[in-house]
């Protein structure tokens, strides 16, 4: 897949934290938009928002970041199974945890690049998403996205997946921005903690219309792209839903809503990706749930320097 340039940043004013943590498309988010197509003529009203694992690509982001992560040597194979192994469980427990386990999560959250300059994990991450995750993408999202574009429409990326992460994964497909979870950075390095909120659930949907009030849009014109349940904040929020590759709760709530369903998925296909999609799909918590459960398995601070 052709790599799509990197823009320049396009500043949106002085913003706070919790608005930079979850608004991935102003200077301090570090999240830069691709200019639409000069020949079509812009709707400023109307928009796109895409959820990324198993909606946009096959499996989830985080599971092909932590892989690559540990090519690179950034944790050993044993932590990935360990990392694979919790996220099953946790998965198939459906069980998110106390609020303790969230609140330690939240501020133990991407421990695993603790330390680590910026620059770094996003050149990273430019590497892993081509040697990947450009072959993961669904080639029919892709295409829906592109026929917004082709309205005229911006079209964001919503995801749990560190902002750095979804915002290359956004610019290779030629998409506006994107909206992620937002880790904390001091000198140039990730402290291992996070800014705001895991980019999740409920948040997606504050997200978004933190989103559409600064670009003036109007949400009754948007439409949301989603396989989870989980999304149903953001899905509801705007006036058209989608579910794609939909699970089990959220193909039987778009059957009783009216909403389209679009299903890319082949036997093949979901063979290929099983366990990415059973151990780490459609990760609340992401990678960060995995650095605190391999934390607490090891009894070791999980931080690299």
């Amino acid at each position: 897949m052709p790599r799509v340039p990197l823009r320049g940043r396009r500043s949106a004013g002085p913003v706070d934290e919790e608005t930079r943590a979850h608004v991935a498309g102003t200077a301090s988010a570090a999240a830069a938009e691709v200019a639409a197509p000069t020949a079509v003529a812009p709707d400023r009203t109307g928009a796109a928002f895409f959820d990324v694992d198993n909606t946009m690509m096959m499996g989830a982001s985080l599971f092909w970041f932590a892989r690559g992560l540990a090519a690179r040597k950034y944790f050993t194979a044993r932590d990935m199974a360990g990392f694979v192994w919790q996220q099953a469980k946790f998965r198939i427990a459906g069980n998110e945890g106390s609020a303790d386990d969230i609140h330690a999560i939240r501020e133990n959250g991407l421990a695993f690049v603790a330390g680590r300059p910026v620059a770094e994990i996003v050149q990273a991450s430019e590497e892993i998403y081509d040697e990947l995750m450009a072959d993961r993408i669904w080639a029919g999202t892709r295409a829906l996205a592109q026929k917004h574009l082709d309205a005229g429409q911006r079209v964001w990326l919503v995801t749990a997946t560190p902002v750095e992460l979804a915002s290359i994964i956004a610019h290779r497909l030629g998409l506006t921005g994107a909206l992620g979870t937002v880790a904390e950075v001091v000198d140039g390095k990730y402290t291992g903690r996070l800014v705001g909120e895991l980019m999740h659930g409920p948040a997606k949907a504050e997200a978004v219309m933190a989103l559409a009030a600064r670009e003036g849009l109007d949400l009754t014109r948007c439409t949301a792209y989603s396989d989870s349940a989980n999304d149903l904040p953001m899905l509801s929020l705007t006036g058209t839903a989608v579910a794609v590759n939909p699970d089990t709760e959220l193909r039987a709530i778009a059957r009783s809503r009216g909403w389209t369903i679009r299903d890319f998925r082949t036997g093949r296909k979901a063979a290929k990706i099983g366990v990415p999609t059973v151990a780490a799909a459609a990760l609340s918590g992401g990678l960060v749930g995995g650095a605190l459960a391999l934390r607490r398995r090891n009894k070791l601070p999980f931080q690299l320097s």
